[in-house]
């Protein structure tokens, strides 16, 4: 969405053909060209998607982290080690759902940044 989002608002500002000359700065040597745009295109894919697995990974951590910790009830065959098991599982509960609120601001301002730099390139 974010991708779709970042293409939309460059091709509404300055239409199709605009966009795509936009991709790539301007002033760059002609030799130069064969080695940049594919580059930038590359560069357009990868920014949305380095997001997106941030994002991913962040959550996953979180709730492996929270897997370990209950694990290790079963792994240790003890009922001493449930009650810190617990309350850490707790604890890295309570910061997952604030890594989730920071990594959803962190996803939210880089995403209107990369919409930002479509809608207003460099040149």
């Amino acid at each position: 969405m974010a991708f779709i989002m970042i293409q939309v608002g460059g091709i509404r500002k300055y239409g199709l053909k605009h966009h795509l000359q936009n991709i790539v700065p301007p002033g760059i040597p002609a030799w130069l060209l064969p080695i940049m745009i594919p580059v930038e295109i590359m560069g357009q894919f990868t920014k949305p998607f380095a997001l997106c697995i941030r994002l991913f990974a962040n959550m996953i951590a979180g709730h492996i982290v929270i897997l370990a910790f209950i694990s290790m009830i079963f792994i240790l065959h003890s009922l001493f080690v449930s009650p810190v098991s617990v309350f850490f599982a707790l604890f890295i509960s309570l910061l997952e759902v604030f890594i989730a609120f920071l990594q959803a601001y962190i996803f939210t301002i880089l995403t209107s940044l990369f919409i930002g730099m479509s809608i207003h390139p460099q040149h």
